[in-house]
């Protein structure tokens, strides 16, 4: 879907499909440069992190696995409660394994520090993180981010894998959503 589908519903476009291509292509050779010889395992964080695992992986010049782990950390349409529930557990053992967590956003950090924890007992041999957009003025938490794709500001945005009520996921383009398609409450 292109963002000319939904512009009434749109404030602006913070990113153009072009600088998400590109950019994830760079972050791709980083990783290649990382963990060159390896065989990592990717770990997609349900749903929002589809288009960036999918266009991530596409990228990458190495051989790799994927995984995919949903959890749920909502306790209303638009704000983190901190509070992490797994509604699907990974189907893949990561001990001794380099893995690679790709998210779409972090705001808060809440939910990536969990997974992070969460991670580590479980025996893999390196964790590293990517998240295609970061809000710093929104993380609560320092949480530590190997490859950042872009910091935006902290405003409630769809597209590119993330949603508002299953909306706009579809988008190629991120963009920020209009305030009163979601009642009105910007972000904490």
């Amino acid at each position: 879907m292109d963002t000319a589908d939904v512009q009434g519903d749109l404030e602006d476009i913070l990113l153009t499909p072009e600088q998400i291509s590109t950019r994830i292509a760079e972050i791709a050779r980083e990783i290649e440069s990382d963990l060159e010889g390896e065989t990592p395992l990717l770990v997609g964080v349900l749903r929002g992190a589809v288009m960036v695992m999918a266009d991530l992986s596409r990228e990458l010049r190495l051989p790799l696995e994927m995984d995919w782990m949903a959890v749920s950390s909502y306790g209303n349409d638009h704000k983190s409660s901190g509070v992490v529930k797994i509604l699907k557990d990974l189907d893949t053992a990561m001990e001794g394994r380099h893995v690679l967590i790709v998210e779409d956003i972090v705001d808060s950090g809440l939910t990536l520090s969990w997974l992070l924890e969460n991670f580590r007992s479980r025996g893999a041999q390196s964790l590293r993180v990517m998240t295609l957009l970061r809000k710093p003025d929104a993380m609560t938490v320092d949480v530590p981010l190997d490859y950042v794709g872009f910091d935006i500001p902290n405003k409630f945005v769809v597209g590119y894998g993330l949603d508002y009520a299953n909306r706009y996921r579809s988008l190629t383009s991120v963009a920020v959503l209009k305030p009163e398609v979601y009642g009105g409450n910007p972000p904490e």
